[in-house]
Order: structure tokens, then C-alpha cells, then sequence
């Protein structure tokens, strides 16, 4: 059936936006990113909500899933935008991705692929408790890796929610050909009316 095809390449989007964003959490993780890993976290849940509807044939959960997918998309928007410092934003304002609870950038910054850190000691630009350090070699800057990574998620998201509005659309239109819930009380269906007392008349012949 053309519902189960959708319904599966669903699933198949789901496991997949699954696997992306426990990767970007485990790298926000590293890279004390907490306003990322909030968002991650929420992105998860929401996921394990559509595969869930999915699977058990619940429209509204899957129609929770297609509504978060939405912010999902202007949240990575918004970080395309900051880490290209588009407009006014700028990397250097710390406290947007960390709350202002620390000095750490994205954990790609110092392990990027071909970079090499080399720590400068005794700065006098280093802050209290902290080391300053000279990157170099990288062949990809951290910033358009973060923006490569945020562009998979608003892929995904937007088959995501192609596929999620047509699921359940199907699913929605099945639960109205099929009331199982109301049986056959929604076409007027009664049950023959049975007499507590029975009369006995004699029969003549």
C-alpha cells in the first residue's frame, strides 16, 4: 500500500535524524555548548514522538513532530546565520551558545581535520584559570563545519516533514472511513429492544 511506503521512508528519516543529532550532541557536549544540547535534547524527544506515532498509528503525535521540525529548521537557521556572522551576529558573543557560563567554542575549533594547537604560555591576554592557545593547518575552519552540520539537520527536517504531513494525512483519513472507536453507534445502529414480560395468549384452533 502507498500509506506503508511512506510510513516506512518516515521511519527511515527518523532513524536518521536519530544518528545526526546524538553525533551533534556528543560534540556540543564536548564543546560545553549548552544552548545547542537544550536543543538537541527537545530535537531527540520530538523524534522518539514521531517514531512512535509512526509506528502505533497516531496521527497527532506525528503532527507534533511535523510542528517541531518547523522551529527545528529556524533554530539551524540560526546558527548558519551565527557562525557565518550574518547581519549583526558575532562568534565573539559567547553568552548566545554557552549562557555566558564559559569561554568555549564549538569543540571543532581545536579538533578539526589537519588543525594543530599550540598552547602560548605565560599570555598575558589569558583570562584567570585559563591558557591561550594558537590554532593552525586546519584544512576546513570549525565554522563551516558547524554550518555544514546544521544544513544536514534542515535537510533532514524538511523530508521529515514532507513525509510527516503526508502520513498523517493518510492516517487521518483512514480514522475517518474506520470509527473503530465508535463501532457501530455512528451509523445509527441499535440492538433489537427485548420485552422483560412475556404475555401468553391461548391459541385456538
Amino acid at each position: 500500500m502507498a500509506w506503508c511506503d511512506g510510513r516506512c521512508t518516515l521511519i527511515v528519516i527518523c532513524s536518521l535524524q536519530l544518528v545526526a543529532a546524538l553525533q551533534r550532541q556528543v560534540i556540543d557536549f564536548l564543546g560545553y555548548q549548552w544552548a545547542p544540547i537544550l536543543a538537541n535534547f527537545l530535537h531527540i524527544m520530538a523524534i522518539i514522538l514521531g517514531v512512535f506515532g509512526t509506528i502505533q498509528f497516531r496521527s497527532r503525535y506525528i503532527i507534533l513532530y511535523a510542528v517541531w521540525l518547523v522551529i527545528w529548521v529556524g533554530w539551524n537557521s540560526f546558527i548558519i546565520c551565527f557562525y557565518l556572522e550574518v547581519g549583526h551576529l558575532s562568534q565573539d558573543r559567547d553568552f548566545l551558545m554557552t549562557f555566558n557560563t564559559s569561554l568555549h567554542r564549538s569543540w571543532w575549533m581545536e579538533h578539526g581535520p589537519g588543525c594543530l594547537v599550540t598552547p602560548v604560555p605565560d599570555s598575558p591576554l589569558a583570562p584567570q584559570d585559563h591558557h591561550v592557545i594558537t590554532i593552525s593547518g586546519c584544512l576546513l575552519d570549525y565554522q563551516y563545519i558547524e554550518v555544514v552540520s546544521a544544513s544536514l539537520q534542515v535537510f533532514l527536517a524538511l523530508f521529515g516533514f514532507v513525509y510527516a504531513c503526508y502520513v498523517s494525512k493518510v492516517f487521518l483519513e483512514d480514522e475517518d472511513n474506520f470509527d473503530f472507536i465508535g463501532g457501530f453507534d455512528s451509523y445509527g445502529y441499535r440492538p433489537p429492544q427485548k420485552n422483560s414480560h412475556l404475555q401468553l395468549q391461548p391459541l385456538y384452533t
